[in-house]
């Protein structure tokens, strides 16, 4: 008897902890997902099939309250480990951000003289040539005046010139909460999917 292992391929979501990447995912596909009864408990990632693609919840990385500083580096290690290993069924990155809470991150990480972690992720996406979409969550808790201003501070620290409106092919605002800006990300993921001849992947995405 021959057992016949089936290859997905894949779009992988990586971010912090709590920044909305199985609510994202709930948007997406309409699926029930899994979520941590608290930080730092999920081990492994969670794979959503849809049709010949799945997509992959990696756990949350950095700061978690009563997770201890060696839990999340190995966290942060087996995210890296793993989008290392599966580079090549890999078709391209998702990374969520915290509309509300990034800026304030990323001001903490650079007066101690560090790269925050989800610039590092953002950089790192880019070096393994996965072309990272930013999905910038909650952004129903922003102002609408404020948007531009928050998104271009956005794609300043992820190293991208400004404005942040010629980077509509990368960075999108959207609330997994309300559904504001859902419908621009699907759009999205089926132009990424129709440049690398795989469109029929996304059959499934109404």
């Amino acid at each position: 008897m021959v057992i016949v292992e089936l290859i997905f391929m894949e779009i992988v979501l990586v971010g912090r902890s709590n920044v909305g990447k199985s609510s994202v995912i709930k948007q997406l596909t309409g699926k029930r997902v899994r979520v941590g009864k608290r930080p730092g408990v999920t081990r492994r990632p969670y794979r959503y099939r849809c049709g010949e693609l799945e997509l992959i919840d990696m756990p949350g990385f950095g700061f978690m309250v009563g997770v201890s500083r060696e839990r999340r580096e190995e966290i942060k290690t087996s995210i890296v480990r793993y989008l290392e290993r599966n580079r090549r069924r890999i078709l391209f990155a998702l990374e969520v951000l915290d509309a509300r809470a990034f800026g304030e991150i990323v001001e903490r990480w650079e007066k101690r003289g560090q790269v925050p972690l989800d610039v590092e992720m953002f950089q790192f996406l880019q070096e393994l040539e996965l072309n990272p979409i930013v999905a910038v969550n909650k952004i129903d808790l922003i102002y609408p005046e404020e948007r531009d201003a928050l998104l271009d501070n956005v794609c300043e620290k992820l190293g991208l010139p400004l404005p942040w409106r010629q980077w509509l092919d990368v960075v999108v605002p959207i609330s997994a909460k309300t559904g504001e800006g859902v419908k621009t990300l699907k759009k999205l993921l089926r132009q990424r999917l129709h440049e690398i001849g795989r469109e029929h992947l996304l059959n499934w995405l109404k």
